[in-house]
């Protein structure tokens, strides 16, 4: 018999940020998203969902495209069988010239979708395998919002090319660069957050200051310095599927499985 939830547990919302054109990885991306490539025989978005689904209170994913690929994400959703009901969102942008970016595609789902609990934010082109719900446990626990973290110190110079992050004893973030020339550490940040609801409104405050609305790593920054944020390490497995090359290593791992 399955355990009741407690009322700390219940309502947990998931964004997968689909509304990329995945320029670099043409042609494969021609004329379908980044996160219905295959990989390992079946679409990426369907690896992601298996990692949050076991998340306790989880029940509504709403995944944000563009009018490019809406349709395909619907055809998608047709056949895919979900436990969780899916949302396709689309933003009504049809090129890299007029997108949202990440943050203002954060901001439309949230309204469009009428998102009030708390969130889980992921990039659909993030593919990971540890458990995500020591993740939201240890959010709930902390009381803030929580940025997954990895370890790259095998990578050298090429760190500079991520966010990278310092925390306290207490997992705190208290420094958060984004592609700093100069890294401090040698853990960076993944598109992974936990977001605590009380701090949703915080997207339209940073938006309408003016900040940059592109890449979540700004964000993040900012909000590092509006409220307690906090860093989870995971273990194993993770690939950013930004390139070809990426996206072949990737494969040739999961097919394997």
């Amino acid at each position: 018999m399955p355990r009741r939830l407690s009322s700390r547990e219940l309502h947990v919302k998931a964004l997968l940020l689909g509304a990329g054109y995945g320029t670099r990885l043409y042609p494969l991306t021609k004329d379908r998203p980044k996160p219905l490539l295959s990989i390992g025989r079946k679409p990426m978005v369907e690896w992601i969902l298996e990692r949050l689904l076991p998340v306790p209170g989880l029940d509504g994913i709403a995944l944000v495209t563009n009018s490019r690929f809406a349709k395909a994400f619907e055809d998608w959703k047709k056949g895919y069988a979900c436990p969780v009901p899916v949302t396709i969102v689309n933003d009504g942008t049809t090129s890299n010239e007029d997108r949202l970016g990440a943050v203002g595609d954060i901001q439309f789902s949230l309204r469009e979708a009428n998102i009030h609990d708390d969130l889980l934010v992921v990039a659909g082109d993030n593919l990971f395998e540890f458990d995500v719900k020591k993740m939201v446990e240890f959010g709930k626990a902390k009381g803030g919002p929580v940025v997954c973290l990895k370890d790259m110190q095998h990578v050298g110079p090429l760190i500079s090319q991520y966010s990278v992050v310092t925390l306290d004893g207490d997992k705190r973030i208290t420094d958060f660069e984004e592609k700093p020339a100069k890294p401090k550490t040698t853990l960076i940040s993944i598109c992974l957050y936990y977001f605590p609801k009380a701090t949703l409104p915080l997207v339209d405050k940073y938006l309408a200051a003016g900040n940059n609305k592109d890449q979540p790593g700004w964000y993040i920054q900012w909000l590092v310095k509006q409220v307690p944020t906090y860093g989870f390490v995971i273990d194993g497995m993770w690939f950013d599927i930004g390139d070809i090359e990426s996206y072949n290593k990737a494969n040739a791992i999961f097919e394997k499985r």
